[in-house]
């Protein structure tokens, strides 16, 4: 039996945790990704919400409301943040939400807020929780101050496109907004990233990239004055655009402007530069070059 209903739909989902099994052995990651689970569980329920399953390190719960899923998810970063390091490694939470109708059948849900809720976790970066604008809208007027708006993406079967935000969790989180060169933006098909003698590319197929000093990021840059997860870049339909996340800063320098700073702010790539996390270009020993081609 099939029953239509409305409800927040949210993924919880331990980021990355392969690299913790190839650093730490299958014993102790999986002792610590248990953990996180059962966390996930209990705060879902605290907050009201019923865990619909788990699947590995993911958990998928339902709310009655966005409120409740919001309250959750916050709850779950902050628990994950106060988790001890597993042999030095810290564990992070990527978080998605979304809501809206849902089918429900023998105690699982489906439908397109179970989809868009998914895939908005796989948009998000260690440490975030990623939304809908009308998910926000449904929120408390206190909660809607922790949110910031970032940008549209197209989804399959909607004319229009999906307005997205993320909750503001952590106490150096604050409002920010895009900045943007009124320069036009040069750019192409793909964003070439060098630090040292790695080099990796943004394409369609690779559309983003975690930098920061953690070991479990995309990219390590271990600079002392850079935060575990630092920043992230993302492809964003033509264009490629650097999210600072951040206690210092990120550092931006593209060729024949000035030095800008990133604080929780976004800033779109072009031509050619350079990318200094927690200090300025510089003084900065570390250093990662792109190339917008």
């Amino acid at each position: 039996m099939q029953d239509e209903a409305n409800g927040c739909v949210l993924f919880a989902d331990v980021s990355g945790s392969t690299k913790l099994y190839e650093m730490v052995g299958d014993k102790a990651a999986h002792a610590a990704i248990d953990l996180c689970v059962k966390l996930f569980s209990a705060l879902t329920e605290q907050h009201g919400g019923r865990v619909i399953k788990t699947i590995g390190d993911e958990v998928m719960a339902i709310f009655p409301e966005a409120r409740q899923a919001a309250r959750a998810a916050v709850d779950i970063q902050l628990g994950v943040s106060e988790m001890a390091p597993v042999d030095k490694v810290r564990l992070g939470v990527r978080v998605g939400m979304h809501h809206g109708a849902v089918v429900e059948r023998e105690g699982d849900v489906f439908g397109d807020t179970v989809n868009l809720a998914a895939r908005l976790t796989e948009m998000a970066a260690k440490g975030q929780i990623i939304t809908s604008l009308e998910t926000v809208q449904k929120l408390d007027p206190i909660q809607r101050l922790d949110c910031r708006s970032l940008y549209e993406i197209s989804v399959k079967g909607k004319e229009k496109g999906v307005a997205i935000c993320e909750v503001l969790w952590s106490d150096t989180d604050d409002a920010t907004t895009l900045i943007a060169s009124h320069a036009s933006v040069e750019g192409g098909d793909k964003l070439r990233i060098v630090y040292k003698t790695r080099v990796v590319e943004l394409t369609e197929e690779r559309p983003s990239l975690v930098l920061g000093r953690d070991a479990t990021t995309d990219l390590v840059v271990p600079d002392r004055m850079a935060s575990r997860t630092h920043c992230v870049i993302e492809r964003r339909q033509d264009k490629f655009v650097l999210m600072d996340r951040s206690a210092n800063g990120t550092y931006l320098s593209i060729d024949g402007d000035r030095e800008i700073v990133l604080r929780r702010e976004e800033a779109l790539l072009r031509n050619h530069g350079f990318i200094a996390l927690g200090q300025s270009k510089t003084t900065a020993s570390e250093l990662v070059e792109f190339f917008c081609e």
